[in-house]
């Protein structure tokens, strides 16, 4: 039953009633109702500064999907991985089985790299069906990555040295660079590990490990970045919550076991070698001494410019070890640098670290210390703002990033006027990915006997001679002869 509301104390005078109006010649004074009051809304202000993580992460959305689209208008792909994932979703958006033609014809891409997660992009491609979607998509997640970095700095360290770190963060050079590089898988794992991170900093231990979890379906190799982040748990956990550091050593060794699984089980299930392909790009005389000055030179863009070195002291850091393990050992110098996408998800590791380890060195009793810890943030943003002059970023600065050039009109009028929809052509990396939504396209020379209807060719360089010699190399017992040809990039027909 509701409560009953309490009466006047027993010493309060008693209410007197409002006098009677009396009759009189004259019309009654007309009733006046006292104004109606509501009872106060709960409403919780929202603390300043609240907003600043959303705000800053929408911006950076803004900027990372203008470098990325406007590298794919100026026909500035990279690589053939953007076809490759274009493929996979594709064929995920029609509820098949995500078989990427560029790797080889039939190809599982679950038996090349263990990403189911792009699944989650296929309703969005179904709608939209382009690369541009897909690059759209990535800028959405590494800008989500913005939101609980600069969350937690704010929390832990203030609103100003918060913005500072988010801003550091944003334009950091391994999210650049992978921004810079079509699109690829690690872009779910960057936010999976900013959040999970944060968690911990937080003291939110079932938090922390529900983020790091999804990983294993990220990408083979981060099953150890999830097993890392539940032994940071762990050791964080085990003075005010035992069961959760036990529960925590539990989802490590599931982290651990699912690497194992996928490369020795799952991944050989699903190609035709009943193996996993990378095994060979790790070198049988361990070559972690390899190319040392190039692995040196990458560990010190890691710490200087983006934590000034104080990340190291925050057992966070130990979340990167995995990533830097698997790169530095491997045989495959494209590994040990700073281009390509490979640093970014040690971003928001070194990001959180540093925040970690501020926290900590604010209550140092070393002045020193805590000197320099309150005037890191502003150099690391400093550091980023200056670094970033020379990093994709920068080219928001120029006009031509915001306009597409007339060769590339010229080219995709080419490509659309002269190949069909659901032709078959084989093709490098410049016009894979102006053809995977709407073609199947093969590699150049990996059609393993297919005689493809076209062969599309960037030839801008001129490296090629006499395109249609080279055509009679790649398939001796069938012609091709040109029908189009602009700009440096030649389509060929099969004659039969």
């Amino acid at each position: 039953m509701p409560k009953a509301l309490p009466g006047p104390p027993q010493d309060a005078p008693a209410a007197q009633a409002p006098p009677i109006p009396t009759q009189t010649g004259h019309d009654p004074a007309p009733h006046i109702s006292p104004p109606v009051t509501h009872p106060p809304r709960d409403r919780r202000p929202h603390p300043p500064g609240s907003r600043d993580p959303y705000l800053l992460a929408a911006a950076f959305f803004l900027a990372y999907a203008t470098v990325s689209v406007s590298r794919f208008q100026h026909l500035a792909t990279m690589s053939w991985d953007l076809g490759i994932f274009e493929q996979a979703i594709r064929a995920y958006a029609h509820l098949q089985a995500p078989v990427v033609d560029l790797k080889g014809p039939g190809t599982n891409v679950l038996g090349d790299h263990f990403s189911p997660v792009t699944a989650l992009l296929a309703p969005l491609y179904r709608l939209f069906p382009s690369p541009i979607t897909l690059l759209v998509a990535q800028a959405a997640l590494f800008a989500l990555s913005v939101v609980p970095v600069t969350r937690a700095a704010a929390n832990l360290l203030g609103r100003r040295t918060g913005l500072a770190l988010g801003i550091a963060y944003g334009l950091s050079w391994g999210i650049q660079r992978a921004v810079d590089f079509d699109f690829h898988e690690i872009c779910f794992a960057v936010p999976l590990i900013a959040f999970a991170l944060e968690a911990v900093l937080a003291q939110r231990w079932r938090r922390a490990l529900l983020w790091a979890l999804p990983l294993v379906f990220v990408k083979e190799d981060l099953g150890l970045t999830a097993a890392a982040i539940a032994v940071v748990v762990a050791l964080r956990a085990r003075g005010t919550s035992p069961r959760a550091a036990r529960y925590a050593l539990v989802a490590a060794a599931l982290g651990a076991a699912a690497t194992l699984l996928t490369l020795t089980v799952v991944i050989p299930a699903f190609n035709n070698v009943g193996d996993y392909d990378y095994w060979n790009k790790v070198d049988s005389g361990f070559a972690l001494f390899s190319g040392i000055d190039t692995k040196l030179r990458t560990l010190a863009w890691l710490l200087i410019p983006t934590s000034g070195l104080l990340a190291l002291r925050s057992p966070l850091f130990a979340v990167a070890l995995p990533t830097l393990g698997w790169r530095f050992v491997s045989a495959d110098d494209h590994y040990w640098g700073t281009d390509w996408h490979y640093s970014a998800v040690l971003m928001p590791v070194v990001a959180l670290a540093l925040v970690d380890a501020l926290t900590a060195a604010r209550r140092s009793p070393s002045p020193r210390l805590r000197s320099y810890a309150s005037h890191l943030p502003t150099a690391v943003a400093a550091a980023a703002l200056a670094l970033t002059t020379a990093l994709p970023i920068a080219a928001l600065t120029e006009s031509p990033a915001y306009e597409k050039p007339v060769r590339v009109t010229a080219i995709e009028r080419m490509l659309k006027r002269t190949i069909p929809d659901d032709a078959t052509v084989e093709a490098n990396i410049g016009p894979t990915s102006r053809l995977t939504s709407r073609c199947r396209v093969f590699w150049l020379g990996n059609t393993r006997g297919i005689a493809p209807d076209y062969i599309a060719l960037d030839n801008t360089d001129g490296g090629i001679r006499d395109v249609e010699e080279y055509a009679r190399q790649l398939h001796p017992e069938d012609q091709y002869a040109v029908v189009a040809d602009t700009q440096g990039w030649v389509v060929l027909q099969h004659r039969t």
